[in-house]
């Protein structure tokens, strides 16, 4: 009785270990990258609209996920304004195309640049508001997620 309890156990074990095995190989597969955007400058946005669409269909064809986070901050922020933004209708395209595709602005410079302005600054529905594209980088660094500055 305590071989066949011994024995029962240790499968138990093996099971659980493998279980866990391939649930990490499951996120081993998830891919994570973000994308730096400080410049106002269109073939710079371009550029990283590009790079976001190149990394989304290399995983697609292998039959893998990618996280792509677009972080912009200071005179990049003009890649999500309403009103100067020469990719918008292209990132509209996008997010509809791919929900793991994420575009973060940065509050401070839309602040900044309201004060500087003296107006408000309206952005794209796409951007999310994060408190500050930096801190936003960092963060993202620390979930793992690549780095990518074109």
């Amino acid at each position: 009785m305590m071989t066949y309890l011994r024995t029962l156990a240790f499968a138990a074990i093996a099971l659980a270990l493998g279980a866990t095995s391939a649930a990490a190989q499951g996120t081993a597969a998830k891919h994570k990258v973000a994308i730096q955007v400080n410049e106002n400058n269109p073939a710079t946005m371009n550029l990283a609209l590009n790079n976001a669409m190149n990394i989304i269909n290399y995983y697609k064809k292998k039959g893998e996920t990618v996280d792509v986070a677009v972080v912009t901050f200071g005179p990049g922020l003009h890649m999500f304004r309403a009103d100067t933004s020469p990719v918008k209708q292209r990132i509209a395209q996008m997010s509809l195309e791919n929900q793991n595709l994420s575009f973060h602005a940065c509050t401070n410079t839309q602040e900044n640049m309201q004060k500087a302005e003296g107006k408000q600054v309206a952005l794209i529905s796409e951007a999310k508001m994060t408190p500050s594209g930096v801190i936003r980088l960092m963060e993202l660094q620390q979930q793992g997620y690549a780095y990518l500055r074109p």
